[in-house]
């Protein structure tokens, strides 16, 4: 797995973990703004045939106020997106973005430290939809 995310197999189908991870992230804090349904996308733009496959960006409010402004720039790294996609042996698997590495790049310590606490939150609802 590559340094910016971490991910997790999922209990449930592809239906029933996008709304696990959702319920999970509200326990957390966080809201989903978006929902980018990327194999629909691809099917409408494209015409290519692809495994379920969506994009959930995930917000928490607070944490969200306090990057805005520490960086008010940090906005081009938000939010937090969460990916569930279907593999190719049927399994589901969900993908976090690691707050901590790429909130990182902004090398500020404020910036660095509220990347690790909103990481820490993705990682309990990670451990909810955890096979």
């Amino acid at each position: 797995m590559s340094q910016f995310v971490f991910s997790v197999p999922a209990k449930g189908d592809f239906d029933t973990t996008v709304a696990q991870v959702t319920e999970a992230l509200k326990v957390e804090g966080f809201g989903v703004l978006t929902t980018i349904d990327v194999a629909a996308t691809l099917k409408a733009k494209l015409g290519i045939e692809g495994r379920p496959y969506v994009i959930l960006g995930a917000c928490n409010p607070r944490y969200a106020h306090q990057a805005l402004a520490a960086e008010p720039d940090i906005g081009a790294l938000l939010p937090c997106n969460v990916v569930v996609r279907t593999e190719a042996d049927g399994s589901v698997s969900v993908v976090f973005m690691d707050p901590a590495a790429v909130l990182g790049m902004v090398d500020k310590p404020q910036i660095t430290a509220l990347g690790i606490e909103v990481r820490d939150k993705l990682q309990h609802v990670a451990d909810a939809v955890r096979a």
